[in-house]
């Protein structure tokens, strides 16, 4: 259980950490854009007060999102106490920072600070995101990916990737 307090604690401050670096003593709030490595990357301030891709933006639905990340985040520690790969641990830990992180925004600001901005190959994003959801992005792949592995080693009868079952 501590394992799994400390990775979520940590993906939560590296989180808090990035955005009072970025958009507080950086000022993005006021300047709106930091070009990095322009065209590729670059801080772009965006507010977002529903999910992905500002989906729910239109409806107000700051408390529920911070009700249902802390929800989440409760069960996911508390499914992932007795686990003993360190790919779930950690996965279920970042998981958890990131959701507490954008929560966080929720509850401060209203919204969560998006500011991370990637574009390539002509195609201008016009989508921000944050640490949080990078956490949270690869931590349920490495949830996905951690599972399986774990399913597959209790389970000696489950078929092999590219095998036959």
């Amino acid at each position: 259980m501590i394992r799994i307090a400390i990775t979520s604690f940590l993906a939560f401050g590296l989180d808090r950490l990035s955005k009072i670096i970025i958009v507080d003593w950086l000022n993005l709030i006021s300047v709106q854009t930091i070009p990095v490595f322009p065209p590729y990357l670059s801080f772009v301030m965006a507010w977002n007060k529903g999910v992905n891709f500002g989906f729910l933006n239109s409806f107000d639905a700051r408390w529920l999102l911070v009700a249902i990340s802390i929800v989440v985040s409760l069960a996911l520690i508390l499914w992932a106490r007795n686990k003993s790969g360190w790919v779930l641990i950690l996965a279920s830990g970042a998981v958890a920072g990131g959701a507490l992180g954008n929560a966080y925004d929720r509850i401060v600001y209203g919204a969560v600070a998006d500011y991370i901005n990637v574009s390539c190959c002509g195609i201008n994003n016009p989508y921000s995101f944050n640490v949080a959801d990078v956490l949270i992005f690869g931590g349920a792949i490495f949830l996905a990916l951690g599972y399986e592995a774990e399913k597959r080693r209790g389970d000696p009868a489950a078929p092999i990737r590219g095998g036959q079952s």
